[in-house]
């Protein structure tokens, strides 16, 4: 499951195979939450980080947490997205995975 944030609309929750689109808005995304579902959360964590417009790569957030920006207008370019069994480590620094001017 996974929830976005878009520019100047609420965000919203979405499940597997449903379309990200806003046809004829041009709303970009500006941020996503990632959570795994059923057996997957109980054996394994989802980590994620994102390519800010302006700010590049951030840190990896993890299991439904924000990545990105809000309030500053600035699009996702880039997503990765690794699954890492429960208790390991991040695959990076989780610092500053969301940037709020809030």
């Amino acid at each position: 499951m996974y929830r976005v944030q878009r520019r100047k609309i609420c965000t919203r929750f979405f499940v597997f195979n449903c379309s990200l689109r806003t046809s004829g808005q041009e709303k970009r995304l500006e941020a996503i939450c990632i959570a795994l579902t059923g057996d997957m959360q109980r054996h394994y964590d989802v980590y994620y980080r994102v390519h800010a417009q302006s700010f590049g790569w951030l840190g990896w957030a993890k299991n439904g947490a924000p990545a990105g920006t809000a309030g500053y207008a600035k699009r996702l370019e880039g997503i990765e997205i690794r699954l890492v069994p429960k208790g390991r480590a991040a695959p990076g620094s989780t610092a500053r995975s969301n940037i709020s001017a809030y």
